[in-house]
């Protein structure tokens, strides 16, 4: 039996939006906390949120470059189930955090050069995420790469969420040639930065299952 592709709405930024994503059947919502990215909220508004996340839907904190303390803080006083490393975080990092929560390190692709940095991490991570590389952008840019290096990545045995350039419209084929662990998803069920539409939340759902 085929496995099921999982789905993450990230950036989330209302409760409205909180409640429909989990309406929508998706398996993961992200907090970005990362500086300059018009989605991101603070720990406080993080907490607040989380209270409207049911059991058994992961919460994710993606952070950019934020020192180990940092995070762990957020992961506690929000009650953070995972986090998301976007920046430049290295392995001792990685390592660093996997003893009191769950990784899930990025991994912008600008090229196939960038695959043979990736199984370093794979003993200190739960997951790759595999993103855009966008010059000076960490991540949210609604841009797409070429799936064949997902495809290769994937090969190496390690979950692969899969991220970029995700929309409604072209889920099913993201499912269908790259057979991710999870698709990640953001401006492509946006209404506007940091507003989500709960038709497309809804659409993304049924065309990754």
């Amino acid at each position: 039996m085929p496995v099921r592709t999982r789905v993450k709405v990230c950036g989330l930024t209302r409760e409205q939006d909180v409640e429909d994503a989990v309406a929508a059947g998706v398996d993961a919502i992200g907090f970005v906390f990362a500086s300059g990215s018009p989605r991101r909220i603070g720990v406080g508004r993080a907490a607040e949120l989380r209270r409207r996340v049911p059991p058994f839907v992961t919460v994710v904190g993606l952070f950019v470059n934020e020192s180990v303390e940092a995070m762990l803080a957020c992961v506690e006083a929000a009650r953070l189930d995972a986090v998301q490393l976007h920046g430049d975080e290295d392995v001792d990092m990685a390592s660093a955090l996997s003893r009191r929560t769950r990784v899930i390190k990025a991994f912008r692709m600008s090229g196939p050069d960038v695959i043979a940095s990736m199984p370093p991490f794979a003993t200190v991570t739960d997951a790759w995420l595999l993103d855009a590389w966008v010059p000076g952008i960490a991540g949210g840019t609604g841009a797409r790469f070429d799936w064949e290096l997902a495809v290769r990545a994937h090969g190496l045995g390690h979950p692969v969420i899969l991220a970029g350039g995700l929309r409604p419209e072209n889920a099913a084929e993201a499912v269908a040639r790259v057979a991710p662990y999870a698709l990640d998803v953001s401006s492509g069920v946006e209404a506007s930065p940091g507003i989500k539409d709960p038709l497309k939340m809804l659409r993304f759902v049924a065309a990754a299952s």
